[in-house]
């Protein structure tokens, strides 16, 4: 079955300026815009908003 492209592979970049990058999937049905969450960033050892780069 090959992987559908209702649930892309997205990165998260921190918005901290570290270059540091989570992996995940999204809906584009549920969440047609760009995602922004609030995680973790180990190399300033706080949460911080993550924006989606393509």
């Amino acid at each position: 079955m090959a992987r559908n492209e209702i649930r892309p592979i997205v990165k998260l970049r921190s918005t901290a300026g570290t270059g540091f990058t989570y992996v995940t999937r999204k809906n584009r049905r549920n969440d047609p815009d760009r995602m922004v969450l609030r995680k973790y960033d180990p190399v300033v050892r706080r949460h911080v908003e993550f924006k989606e780069d393509r």
